[in-house]
């Protein structure tokens, strides 16, 4: 069954094309690359399905419902969820907090509840809580529940990015750039992990990155995208031949 499906999206900025005719299908359970170099237009892609911008044209159906003009917070709570190519954390929350934060879909209690501080509202604070180190308990960040997220370490923080994208409960995550910054090590491990994910939630995933070990170890299909247009689309094996790509992208060294 088809869950996003995009068609003619254009984008410019300042009369300059970011992206062009751009047209993109995934299914439920998915897990889909969109790679190119950079400046190629992916992250713009993404701000577009997430409602950060607006595209001048173009529509972006998830689950039958158009995506345009909605607002990122309508989009999130329609079941799509995102981290960023810079992370974007509550640096001087905690752990624990910054988790939470994305559990308000499923707070149990009124405004007033919250204000008067009711019985349900302590209820529902516990349920919120347990249902955030559920996610960190996945991340292996449980027992830093109480550090405040700045203080943790470069590849720790993207895994706290990533398990508050997941407690919003998506259908859809949206993942860019998560291996930036890792060591090999760590980028295996993450491999695994969005394996693991996909699987264990149930997800469909779609990921930028430009880690081409990852891309290639995790993606069922690719796209390949170079000035705003859609250059390319298969299989991992199908895209490491193309020659379209590999000019425009992978470099010889892929051969």
């Amino acid at each position: 069954m088809t869950l996003l499906n995009i068609s003619k999206l254009y984008k410019s900025f300042g009369g300059l094309s970011a992206v062009l005719d751009f047209n993109f299908q995934m299914e439920e359970r998915e897990l889909v690359g969109l790679i190119g170099p950079n400046g190629a237009g992916k992250t713009t892609v993404f701000n577009l399905i997430t409602g950060i911008y607006k595209p001048d044209r173009g529509e972006i159906v998830f689950r039958e419902s158009d995506l345009v003009g909605m607002s990122p917070y309508n989009i999130c709570a329609r079941g799509i969820a995102r981290t960023f190519q810079n992370i974007r954390l509550f640096n001087d929350l905690s752990v624990l907090d910054n988790v939470k934060i994305a559990c308000h879909k499923q707070v149990p209690y009124s405004l007033l509840g919250a204000i008067m501080r009711s019985p349900a509202f302590f209820e529902g604070e516990e349920q919120i809580e347990q249902e955030a180190l559920k996610y960190l308990k996945v991340f292996n960040l449980a027992d830093k529940r109480d550090e405040l997220a700045k203080n943790l370490p470069y590849g720790e923080q993207r895994r706290l990015e990533i398990s508050r994208a997941l407690a919003t409960q998506p259908t859809l995550l949206i993942l860019d750039e998560p291996a930036a910054g890792m060591n090999p090590q760590e980028t295996n491990e993450l491999m695994q992990l969005i394996e693991m994910i996909r699987s264990e939630f149930g997800l469909a995933v779609l990921l930028i990155e430009h880690d081409m070990s990852l891309v290639m170890g995790v993606c069922e299909r690719i796209y390949v995208l170079d000035y705003g247009q859609i250059i390319a689309e298969g299989l991992p094996h199908e895209i490491r031949n193309n020659k379209k790509v590999i000019e425009a992208y992978l470099g010889e060294e892929l051969n």
